[in-house]
């Protein structure tokens, strides 16, 4: 899941320990086909970084002029393809898709990686009711102790949370959409009944 405001650019590079090989996912696949699920999980992953690609290349276009419309999106990825919330023509955002999966697969790997993907808040929560935990058990009882312990915690995780939410998407929650097939882009309702284009999706060997 992503949220962006086309205001914010950045497209520094989150560079890969090893690069992302064409036939991972086809590979891990067959080797894991007698798991529940695996299928979904792969296919998700592959979705989740062509929506945050698709975010970048939107936002890219709307700082450099060529559209006005795009103010603030946001995305949802699931097995079947990805919602994207947000001002965007129909037309603008299947020439967003196309050209996101050709630079994903092309070697871009960075756009995979958004820094306000949903994977950033869930490990700086993590991250900090951890650390909460564990000054907890490791100050005094005491109020001041704790409130300062919480504090300290809450710096940290802070701190650490950008760094850390970047390395869970680049290997666990995103994975670079080599398998993907782009079907069409429509207008649909999500879970919750709200109103957004849809771009579905299926695997491909």
């Amino acid at each position: 899941m992503t949220t962006a405001t086309t205001h914010s650019t950045s497209t520094d590079s989150f560079p890969f320990e090893f690069a992302p090989s064409a036939t991972q996912d086809r590979d891990l696949l067959h080797q894991l086909n007698f798991v529940p699920g695996v299928k979904e999980i792969l296919i998700t992953r592959q979705v989740h970084a062509l929506e945050h690609a698709t975010v970048w290349v939107l936002s890219e276009w709307a700082n450099g002029g060529i559209s006005g419309e795009e103010d603030r999106l946001g995305g949802m990825s699931t097995a079947a393809g990805f919602y994207l919330y947000g001002r965007v023509q129909t037309s603008r955002l299947r020439q967003a898709v196309q050209t996101a999966q050709q630079r994903l697969t092309a070697g871009e790997w960075h756009l995979a990686v958004h820094p306000r993907c949903g994977t950033n808040l869930s490990v700086g929560m993590m991250l900090t009711g951890g650390l909460a935990m564990g000054i907890n058990l490791a100050l005094p009882k005491g109020p001041i102790e704790q409130l300062l312990g919480l504090g300290v915690a809450a710096g940290v995780a802070t701190h650490l949370a950008p760094e850390l939410g970047s390395w869970a998407q680049r290997y666990l929650t995103t994975a670079i959409p080599f398998n993907l097939q782009v079907d069409e882009t429509s207008i649909e309702q999500d879970l919750w009944g709200r109103s957004a284009h849809f771009v579905r999706v299926h695997w491909v060997e």
